[in-house]
């Protein structure tokens, strides 16, 4: 064999074993990818074959199941509708498309956990996935439904000793039996998880934890509760310019006293508050069992730029955010979790929708067991910090959310939306109850509202959120 034809035939051989190797590679240590791949037509045939599990509510209520559809094939049908569409969420296996926890618990509910290693799977050629039970409870979720109404808005109840998700509404909503859907009062969007509005007077619970937490102020340390006060080179008002005089930091709750608030947090500074933000799961997404991609973290942002601040960026008017306002922007869900770390005696619990995965033979493969996010403050100062949320509900600016014969915490909020010429407010209104020995914990929050307060607004939504939820042995 001469020169050229032995080196073509070594060429020729070199890219057999070339090809050969990547055909392997493809085949087996691939095959994962490829399974997984949505575009993959094979896969996309293999999924609509799946009977998925249910999902189902704390009371059993059936939120989604599996119906037949023509070729062996299967669909999903959702008989709450809009009710938990938010949180549930959507499967259309024919377009590899999914949302809410459909797609966090997809594993689950497809079965792939399991797969034949149930009496059922074995014994059935038929694929059908495992049950999944939310921690929702139905009557609270149409109790924060009819609450809203027809106004934008959400309302997160959380338990607060092991971070279940009581309840999840957010309007507007959507059919999940047809998420395709568009038009006016239509929306896929979860403002309890996705939405970032400014949280107002809510936030003082935050500024009033470091506050104490940090051995800086006592509640009854005094402040000058005068107005305006300067905040950054900036004139700072209460509500109707009242000035209070010295008052301590339970008064300063109570009557949600901007000045006072923004004073202490100057005198924390910012490394101290960015602390306390960050054990209350601030700056980062929630780490709820939900798709990332439709989480967002609350923190501070720039009003030129629309972007994050860094944590602790000198450019954060911290007087301002520790009132809620200062580029500050929040989700209904972070607000239930300040309400709740301060509730479980200063131990923020991971928020939760799932409670348990059951297969078809009913055995249950997997309890999500509570679990801790941080340890916010001492129970000590979670106590005191009690007690001034309980002043507030008792006498101060959340009166309208007392429960007969039980006792409430809270805070009530009203964030300015700043659109030119309108009176347009966005009311909150966070707390807990019993307040000495909690049990919900929950945050309200109404979207444009024309002139509206927390008070008037979001605190008697949350009152009946809480007493049904009490009413049923919580």
């Amino acid at each position: 064999m001469n020169g050229p034809i032995f080196r073509l035939f070594g060429l020729l051989v070199v890219l057999f074993a070339l090809l050969v190797a990547w055909t392997s590679r493809w085949a087996v240590f691939d095959a994962k990818a490829l399974n997984d791949n949505t575009l993959n037509a094979r896969t996309l045939i293999d999924e609509l074959k799946i009977k998925r599990g249910r999902m189902l509510a704390d009371d059993g209520t059936v939120l989604a199941r599996s119906v037949p559809a023509p070729g062996g094939t299967w669909s999903r049908f959702y008989p709450t509708r809009r009710l938990f569409s938010q949180a549930v969420g959507y499967s259309i296996a024919a377009e590899a498309r999914s949302a809410g926890l459909e797609r966090s618990r997809g594993e689950e509910l497809r079965g792939l956990q399991t797969g034949a290693s149930s009496i059922f799977g074995q014994l059935s050629s038929q694929r059908v996935g495992d049950d999944v039970y939310t921690t929702l409870d139905p009557k609270a979720q149409r109790i924060a439904q009819q609450g809203l109404g027809g106004r934008a808005g959400s309302v997160v109840a959380l338990d607060p000793q092991t971070g279940a998700v009581l309840a999840m509404y957010a309007n507007p909503g959507y059919d999940n039996n047809n998420p395709n859907a568009t038009g006016p009062g239509i929306s896929t969007y979860n403002r309890s998880t996705q939405a970032g509005d400014p949280p107002g007077s809510t936030f003082k619970i935050v500024t009033a934890t470091a506050a104490i937490d940090s051995g800086s102020f006592t509640p009854s340390s005094t402040i000058n509760g005068n107005s305006p006060v300067t905040v950054s080179g900036v004139p700072l008002s209460n509500d109707l310019n009242q000035s209070f005089g010295s008052i301590d930091l339970t008064t300063a709750l109570t009557y949600s006293v901007n000045t006072v608030w923004a004073q202490v947090a100057e005198q924390l500074g910012r490394a101290t508050m960015t602390k306390y933000m960050r054990r209350f799961g601030f700056y980062v997404k929630p780490p709820l069992d939900y798709p990332p991609d439709e989480l967002v973290a609350s923190r501070p942002f720039s009003g030129t730029t629309g972007r994050p601040y860094p944590p602790g960026s000198s450019n954060e008017d911290i007087g301002r955010i520790a009132i809620g306002q200062g580029g500050l922007l929040v989700t209904p869900l972070q607000m239930a979790m300040v309400a709740a770390a301060v509730a479980n005696g200063g131990k923020l619990m991971v928020p939760r929708l799932t409670d348990k995965v059951v297969d078809q033979d009913g055995k249950t493969v997997e309890t999500i067991k509570p679990s801790v996010y941080s340890q916010v403050m001492k129970p000590s100062t979670a106590q005191e910090v009690a007690q001034m949320m309980k002043k507030v509900v008792e006498e101060g600016t959340g009166t309208p959310a007392q429960l007969g014969g039980i006792d409430v915490a809270g805070k009530t909020g009203t964030a300015s939306i700043g659109l030119p010429g309108s009176n347009l407010t966005e009311p909150w209104f966070i707390g807990f109850a019993p307040a000495g020995n909690p049990k919900v914990a929950v945050a309200v929050t109404v979207q444009q509202t024309q002139g509206g307060f927390g008070a008037t607004v979001a605190a008697p939504i949350a009152r009946d959120v809480i007493k049904t939820l009490l009413s049923e042995g919580r």
